[in-house]
């Protein structure tokens, strides 16, 4: 019985942790960009009363018997399907259809990789996040420019009052990675890479490295469902109940046995 209260409150642990994962994705659900997660579980270490393969007779062997010891939370996976874009009219605002990040620098000047593409220009005319981050490569917009257009192909330009044509202000890369999914979230929309993800492979959108094409004037949306998230929330909370009805049910026998010395 004591075991066994020990194993049901390791999975009333991991359910805790399952819903935990559910709440970020939930609350997300409208952050652009945002990548929703989902928990991993493994089976705790195994008690074996017998073990697997020791002989039962001189032509025969055992099955085994083990008791496991419960479960735990080992990893979240982040899951990278392509968001819904949400048309917003700003042309600072793009959307990146394919598997690309943006390349921002932050205050430190580290560099970090972004889904969220509603950027602004600062006081210096510089394209920079809503934290203030640099976009990379760095691109500054003349205060008197209009009609600012960003092509598919991340090329940013724009009218200049005297000028006939408009004027290429620069070109937006992207990056990707071998491992997308082991980037590192530090917050703010930001992402950070690791050993697992790899090195970040720079190029412009469009190219034939899997970058993607920006659209420009859309933000991509969480990939969130929304439907999705409470069936897991459904089956966290039924799942955390037959763990705690199991301590119930262990803590019951163990009053038994306790009442029987009485």
């Amino acid at each position: 019985m004591i075991r066994a209260l020990y194993t049901a409150a390791s999975g009333m642990g991991a359910q805790q942790a399952n819903l935990d994962t559910v709440a970020n994705n939930l609350a997300n659900s409208a952050t652009a960009g945002f990548r929703r997660r989902r928990l991993q579980f493994e089976d705790m270490i195994y008690q074996n009363m017998i073990t697997p393969g020791s002989p039962q007779s001189q032509q025969t062997t055992s099955a085994g018997l083990q008791i496991g010891l419960g479960t735990r939370s080992a990893a979240t996976e982040m899951i990278m399907t392509q968001g819904d874009f949400n048309q917003t009219g700003n042309n600072l605002d793009l959307a990146i259809q394919g598997a690309g990040f943006f390349q921002v620098s932050k205050p430190d000047g580290t560099i970090a990789f972004t889904r969220s593409g509603n950027f602004h220009r600062n006081n210096q005319g510089t394209m920079v996040t809503a934290d203030g981050d640099t976009v990379l490569p760095a691109i500054t917009i003349p205060s008197n420019a209009t009609d600012i257009s960003i092509s598919s192909y991340g090329v940013v330009s724009a009218k200049i009052p005297g000028q006939s044509t408009p004027a290429q202000l620069g070109t937006i890369q992207l990056a990707t990675f071998a491992n997308s999914g082991g980037l590192n979230s530090i917050g703010g929309n930001l992402f950070e890479q690791t050993a697992s993800s790899g090195n970040p492979i720079t190029d412009s959108p469009g190219g034939n490295t899997g970058m993607g094409t920006l659209q420009q004037g859309y933000l991509e949306n969480s990939n969130v469902d929304v439907v999705e998230e409470f069936v897991q929330m459904i089956l966290a909370q039924r799942a955390y109940e037959s763990n705690s009805k199991v301590v119930h049910v262990a803590d019951d026998m163990y009053s038994q046995i306790n009442n029987m010395i009485r």
